[in-house]
């Protein structure tokens, strides 16, 4: 059997302080800990006013960035431990910002992910990822990479399923109330893990009060819910999984691949 123990990681940021965000989130993290996936913009808070803000807060995340205050502790954090860490960040990449995620393996190499559909005001403040739906190998396992307003869009987890990712790692700063069900039938339309890292608390910074949704969550290839999170404490979901539970057949003449028509996916 191929098991791993998975965490997502809860966590209600200050905006702004990114020496005790990191602190308490990296905190949380259990011991014995395979994979850990932490929420997007962990550590910075999310409600950027601008695109300078968000750039005097951005780390160059990219394998062979010079990275920062984050990519430092999360590399410590992972080498420390030897879990391979997924975490939502700012991304400087040149005069460019953007909404990524980044996975670090306990040697320090380092992947990125670079956010494909921004939500709302982030369009004022990011650049659209640019590096599509890449899928990594870590800790024995295929790990494809998603951020929060992705889950809407049923091609990136798709994208990422063909692509042969057998876990989804999903840093996210939910609003919308929908997702953590949403995810249940990501997982089953394409019979893979998810792990599902979401903040809590507010933010008010613009003038529009945010309200976050927690309800962390890890989510079995059949949909089953493995672990989920409340609505207001910082904690850590976790759960034992096993990669040979993964099976793309669902009856002995329907595979959830083999069976697809793409020429017939057209309007």
């Amino acid at each position: 059997m191929s098991i791993l123990n998975i965490a997502a990681i809860q966590t209600s940021p200050v905006f702004g302080d990114v020496s005790g965000n990191l602190d308490r989130a990296l905190d949380l993290i259990p011991g014995g800990c395979d994979l850990a996936v932490l929420p997007e913009l962990f550590a910075t808070g999310y409600q950027f006013r601008d695109t300078a803000e968000a750039a005097g807060m951005a780390e160059e995340a990219a394998p062979g960035g010079a990275g920062g205050p984050i990519i430092a502790a999360l590399t410590a954090k992972a080498a420390a431990t030897g879990a391979t860490l997924v975490a939502g960040l700012a991304e400087k990449s040149e005069a460019v910002v953007y909404n990524s995620a980044v996975m670090i393996r306990p040697d320090g190499s380092r992947e990125i992910y670079r956010k494909v559909h921004l939500f709302d005001r982030e369009k004022e403040v990011f650049r659209p990822g640019d590096l599509g739906f890449p899928v990594f190998e870590a800790c024995g396992a295929k790990i494809g990479l998603m951020i929060c307003f992705d889950w809407i869009f049923p091609e990136a987890a798709r994208s990422l399923a063909l692509a042969g990712a057998q876990i989804l790692c999903h840093p996210s700063n939910l609003l919308l109330p929908w997702c953590p069900a949403a995810m249940v039938t990501r997982c089953q339309e394409n019979r893979v893990f998810a792990a599902t890292a979401n903040r809590i608390g507010s933010e008010g910074r613009t003038g529009q009060r945010l309200d976050f949704i927690g309800m962390s969550e890890i989510v079995s290839p059949l949909g089953d819910v493995l672990g989920r999170a409340g609505r207001e404490e910082e904690s850590a979901v976790t759960a034992a999984i096993d990669l040979d539970a993964i099976e793309k057949q669902v009856t002995a003449r329907n595979h959830i691949f083999g069976d697809r028509r793409p020429d017939q996916y057209r309007l």
